[in-house]
């Protein structure tokens, strides 16, 4: 075609030579020629150029003649051009995009009228004929790069109707390609009409909220689109991008929930969250928990700082803000103490570090904020009961040996007054460990107010005490605390259940006259006590040297005596219990005799009391029970024996089946047993004590109470169990010809014996006036020195052969 043109412009002008010319930035080229041999040359070069500088025709009749073109090469060349006529070629748009000109080796007057308008009418089909072209090719790469679109894209006329759409538009809705022209797009995208009302509104393109694409399975898509106004010349229309936003709306539901779950776990944190400026110090950010725990509502803290907010600590908050900010990426801890407008003062632990923000010159210091107050209480009280004892607040064990070991070492004199409780374990046993604990606090109490300010008082125990006296004259001193502790603590303590009627037993030690060093101390204060309690209730005992010996001595005797247990040369003697009724022999005790091969014989005393603590009483206690009853047996049958019961026998579980195999195996008939067990046999588990009576009793044996009188509570247990049979202990009867009291306490147990049918025995009976008195007061039993000493077996049938006894008791 534009070979034609061409040709067509050289015949109908005349000239020998035509041509279409196109240019660019830098040089100019023939698009068709006619009659010319030249190629590309430079845009300078070109006629076409000055032809487009005139913006209408140019026609210069001699080239030679004008100063612009009369040295140009194909003027001067060869080629020896004289005439020009270029018109301009310039899109509808004003592109400059070349000339069509014809050129003459001969000069020439110029164009008529006619010949001007046939170049200009040429020049325009040339013009015409480039825009076609390029729209052509236009639309060729514009339908291949809408095919690879990866988005959908729509062409419709102004009504809506389907021009174009890519094959991502057919994907989208589901449909083949070639059914979309010709559709209403308001079938596929009903957002559209909407979007188009938008666009009239002056809008150069719109984008619709949230609108969706209509699949042809009927299922709505959520897509994204944008609409524009598009048109060639009169033909207006629009182009719709549409993009599938399925996986971006689920990624912004994601998002959201992310967002949404953040919010909530920052918010339900059961620590205080905070965000503060990095500049400016204020807080941008407060959780619910840092509202509770600053108990500052939310809406005061937000954009205030920490000074502004608090002043005695806000300082020492910001210059942890500004630690954090020192160490960037780092997270640093603190702990304050913080004061609650309400006064509660608490402990923050707080962990800051440094965030930046969206923009990389802010930063932010993030912090979270623990109440440890309840932590801090906790170990606080750790670390007192690792010094002081929880129930008493005395100086724990631990905490005693320590100060004994600095006191020991910078030489400083003292005195150890170690402390045990007399009768604690059946005030624990019958009233129960709650009272018990009550109690031990107010020993704890009663010593701590006997002792100095340089003085130590210390539970190391569970009844145990002990005072380390020192100062002035601890000699001095701890003797009078000594005695003043055995008054207060012998004073009845009221419990919330009972009174507690205690003791108290005191052994006492001197640093450094007895020992220099703890452990020895310590031993020798044990030494001091074991005697204190020895002598009895009350006593209080300063440590000899000779109590070593005494305390070496009596383990060797504990081997001695597990030797003699082990050969049976441990006896029985037998004391007789008379009838005061018929004056004859009722029963007689069961009591252990041994004498040592060197030492000859060993108190009865001494070595039950060493059996009992060294376990030996078990035994012991089971080869003198069968014993006793091998013995009786060969008496006359209306005679009894009595056997006492350790309760250290008595616990170990096998009781029953004891009394139960030498009953059986001696042959003596149950009726003529008595067990007699004291108040501590029974106050170490009431309950279990009393099924084990219950059950010996139910097979025919008698159980007495002994030494009634001297216990804790014996008055209680009667209620719960029948005995049949009391013994007043002798230290009553010893009383009688000095003390009304003593005889008035024997004749109401007399009197509560009768009430509850048990017959009441006396013991330690050694003269006529204890014997009179205690007839009198109505006694049914005697026993004692008056009557006869321990015999043997064989003696106390003869004995009650002889009726020696009728006259005394008559």
């Amino acid at each position: 075609m534009f070979d034609q043109i061409t040709r067509v412009a050289a015949l109908a002008l005349g000239a020998h030579h035509s041509a279409v010319t196109l240019i660019d930035d830098r040089r100019a080229w023939f698009k068709s020629r006619h009659a010319l041999s030249i190629g590309e040359i430079g845009r300078d070069e070109s006629f076409c150029t000055h032809t487009l500088s005139s913006r209408d025709l140019l026609v210069v009749p001699d080239l030679t003649a004008d100063p612009r073109f009369e040295n140009h090469p194909m003027v001067r060349g060869d080629l020896g051009l004289r005439f020009y006529a270029g018109a301009p070629l310039v899109s509808a748009d004003g592109h400059h995009l070349g000339a069509l000109c014809v050129l003459d080796t001969r000069r020439r007057a110029g164009l008529s009228v006619g010949e001007r308008q046939i170049l200009r009418g040429l020049a325009a089909t040339t013009v015409q004929l480039i825009e076609t072209r390029r729209l052509r090719t236009i639309g060729v790469i514009a339908t291949q790069v809408f095919d690879h679109a990866l988005d959908a894209v729509i062409f419709t006329a102004e009504d809506g109707t389907i021009v174009f759409a890519n094959g991502p538009a057919a994907t989208l809705v589901g449909l083949p390609h070639a059914d979309l022209p010709g559709r209403s797009i308001t079938t596929l995208f009903p957002a559209w009409a909407e979007m188009v009302r938008l666009l009239a509104g002056g809008a150069r393109d719109v984008s619709a909220a949230n609108p969706e694409a209509r699949h042809a399975s009927g299922r709505m898509i959520p897509v994204r689109a944008t609409l524009g106004r598009v048109g060639v010349a009169d033909r207006l229309g629009y182009a719709t991008i549409v993009q599938d936003a399925s996986a971006q709306r689920a990624l912004e539901r994601e998002s959201r929930a992310a967002q949404d779950l953040l919010e909530t776990v920052i918010e339900q944190l059961p620590a205080m969250l905070f965000v503060k400026d990095s500049v400016t110090g204020q807080y941008l950010l407060v959780n619910r928990a840092g509202e509770v725990m600053s108990g500052v509502p939310r809406e005061r803290l937000i954009g205030r700082t920490a000074t502004q907010l608090y002043s005695e600590l806000g300082a020492a908050y910001e210059e942890q803000d500004q630690d954090a900010l020192a160490h960037p990426g780092e997270a640093r801890t603190f702990e304050n103490e913080f004061i609650r407008p309400d006064g509660e003062r608490i402990t923050l632990r707080t962990t800051r570090i440094v965030l930046d923000g969206p923009a990389r010159d802010a930063q932010y210091v993030v912090g979270l904020s623990e109440d440890v107050s309840e932590e801090r209480r906790a170990k606080a009280e750790i670390l007192r009961l690792a010094h002081f004892d929880a129930l008493t607040g005395l100086v724990n064990r631990r905490s005693y040996l320590d100060r004994l070991d600095e006191l020991l070492a910078s030489g400083t004199a003292l005195a150890l007054l170690a402390v045990d409780l007399d009768r604690f374990r059946s005030v624990n046993d019958l009233f129960g460990h709650v009272t018990g604990d009550f109690v031990l606090a107010a020993v704890g109490e009663r010593l701590r107010a006997l002792a100095g300010p340089l003085d130590v008082v210390a539970r190391v125990g569970g009844d145990e005490f002990v005072l380390l006296v020192v100062g002035d004259d601890p000699v001095r001193r701890a003797q009078a605390i000594a005695a003043a502790a055995v008054t207060a603590l012998s004073r009845p303590i009221a419990a919330p259940i009972g009174t507690a009627h205690l003791g108290a037993s005191i052994g006492i030690v001197l640093a450094p006259d007895h020992a220099a060093e703890t452990a020895a101390l310590r031993h020798c204060g044990d030494l001091a006590l074991y005697d204190a309690k020895a002598r009895g209730r009350g006593a209080i005992s300063v440590y000899d040297p000779a109590m070593d010996a005494a305390a070496r001595d009596r383990r060797a005797l504990e081997v001695d005596l597990r030797a003699a247990i082990e050969r049976g040369e441990i006896g029985l003697l037998y004391q007789p219990v008379l009838t005061v009724d018929s004056g004859s022999i009722g029963s007689a005790e069961a009591l252990a005799r041994w004498t040592h091969p060197t030492r000859g014989p060993i108190k009865p005393d001494l070595f039950i009391a060493i059996a009992e603590e060294s376990g030996l009483i078990v035994p012991l206690g089971r080869m003198l029970l069968r014993q006793a009853c091998f013995d009786a047996a060969t008496w006359p049958k209306h005679l009894s024996v009595a056997v006492n019961l350790s309760p250290v026998q008595f616990h170990a579980g096998d009781v029953q089946d004891t009394v139960v195999a030498a009953l059986a195996d001696s042959g003596l008939s149950p009726h003529r047993l008595k067990l007699e067990v004291t108040e501590n046999v029974v106050i170490h588990d009431v309950e279990r004590t009393f099924v084990a009576l219950e059950r010996l009793r139910a097979a025919g044996i008698k159980i007495l109470m002994d030494d009634f009188g001297t216990g804790y509570s014996s008055l209680g247990y009667f209620r719960r169990f029948p005995f049949d049979e009391v013994k007043i202990d002798q230290s009553f009867v010893h009383e009688l010809e000095t003390s009304p009291a003593a005889t008035a306490i024997i004749r109401a147990i007399v009197g509560l014996g009768e009430a509850l049918g048990m017959a009441i025995v006396a013991e330690g009976v050694e003269t006529c006036a204890q014997r009179d008195a205690l007839v009198l007061a109505g006694c049914t039993h005697l026993q004692g020195y008056l009557f006869s000493r321990p015999v043997s077996s064989a003696s106390i049938a003869a004995l009650e052969a002889s009726g020696l006894f009728d006259r005394v008791v008559l």
